[in-house]
């Protein structure tokens, strides 16, 4: 099948419909200052050893932090957290003003409140298109079983449990 038969948009909206959490993903970059950005390509990998998946896009303003880190989280984000996630999408914005965190044992950047949160050493960077695939070794996690964030056709989601 030719994929020149379709657009972009359309291919867009296509994986749109499929329904979403919502996390950001956080490193340091080298000079030490905090880098994030809102991602929903996330999954979990392995159990063993204990492996999750980020898809970052190459325009991201991000991009070379991630690039380089040997570190980074994903926070998954709870269904109160829709104006970090905002806060995180946006370009030019101090993402981390106003936004409680701590540092992991990576370095990365923790965000307070959030649903779950994964500190990972890189295991390995995969180039695939627009986007760089992070796959990080969980070091460590927390949860917090507050209601999730969801995202699907273009918008935020929230879900009853």
């Amino acid at each position: 099948m030719d994929p020149a038969h379709f657009s972009q948009d359309d291919l867009r909206r296509a994986f749109g419909t499929f329904l979403t959490g919502v996390t950001v993903v956080t490193t340091r970059d080298d000079t030490g200052a905090p880098r994030g950005m809102t991602a929903n390509s996330f999954t979990s990998v392995s159990l063993d050893p204990p492996l999750v998946l980020v898809c970052i896009g190459k325009r991201s303003s991000n991009i070379g932090s991630f690039q380089e880190a040997g570190s980074f989280a994903v926070n998954i984000l709870g269904r109160e957290q829709t104006g970090v996630a905002t806060l995180f999408a946006s370009r030019g914005a101090d993402r981390f003003a106003g936004v409680d965190c701590r540092q992991a044992a990576t370095g990365a950047p923790i965000l307070d409140d959030c649903l779950s949160w994964f500190d990972c050493l890189l295991h390995q960077r995969v180039d695939a298109g627009d986007h760089l695939i992070l796959i990080g070794e969980v070091q460590d996690f927390g949860v917090n079983f507050s209601e999730p964030l969801g995202f699907c056709r273009g918008s935020f989601i929230s879900l009853s449990q």
